[in-house]
């Protein structure tokens, strides 16, 4: 669970950074586009203007300067929006594979997870019912040690001590000699 706490903190960094990107992505191929074409509009008409002869003196040095000036700022701009567009779609193309993996990698540790999480609940079962059994064995050999102890009392033969013995056989004389005394014989 760990590691799919940090593949989604990942990949929510990786999503921010890849909005970053777009966000800028679009504004910069934005401005550049609309500087190119306002390069365009500027090349048309200076194009336009020294086209026509009579709109203008002799003056077709320096029209060949700033238009060429306005060329290569024009192929510059279109140089930048082709280079950041490749670089945008390189990006995007990274990050599909990339999300694309970390959906692979969090399927596969979902499953994981959820198989760990089956297997741990069924470990836990098969623990309480060994444990059930456990407690009712425990509880039936203390139960038959128990009556074992009862058995043991009544098969096993006592031996009497010498002073049971001796006060039993004592008695044994006091009661006979009572009983000749009240027969009646001379002593």
């Amino acid at each position: 669970q760990k590691e799919l706490f940090a593949l989604s903190k990942s990949q929510a960094e990786v999503d921010k950074l890849r909005s970053e990107e777009k966000a800028i992505f679009v504004e910069s191929s934005a401005e550049l586009d609309t500087g190119l074409k306002g390069i365009k509009l500027a090349l048309q008409v200076l194009k336009e203007y020294y086209a026509t002869e009579g709109a203008h003196g002799k003056s077709e040095g320096s029209s060949g300067g700033i238009i060429g000036l306005l060329e290569m700022c024009e192929s510059n701009f279109s140089k930048n929006l082709a280079e950041i567009t490749s670089e945008e779609e390189s990006a995007v193309a990274a990050y599909g594979e990339g999300t694309k993996e970390n959906s692979i990698q969090k399927v596969a540790k979902e499953g994981d997870v959820k198989y760990k999480t089956k297997e741990a609940k069924a470990l836990d079962k098969t623990a309480s019912e060994l444990k059930a059994d456990h407690d009712g064995l425990q509880e039936e050999l203390d139960a038959v040690l128990e009556y074992l102890v009862q058995i043991k009392a009544e098969c096993t033969v006592v031996p009497e001590t010498y002073e049971e013995k001796h006060r039993r056989r004592t008695a044994e004389i006091e009661g006979l000699k009572q009983a000749l005394d009240a027969l009646g014989e001379p002593s």
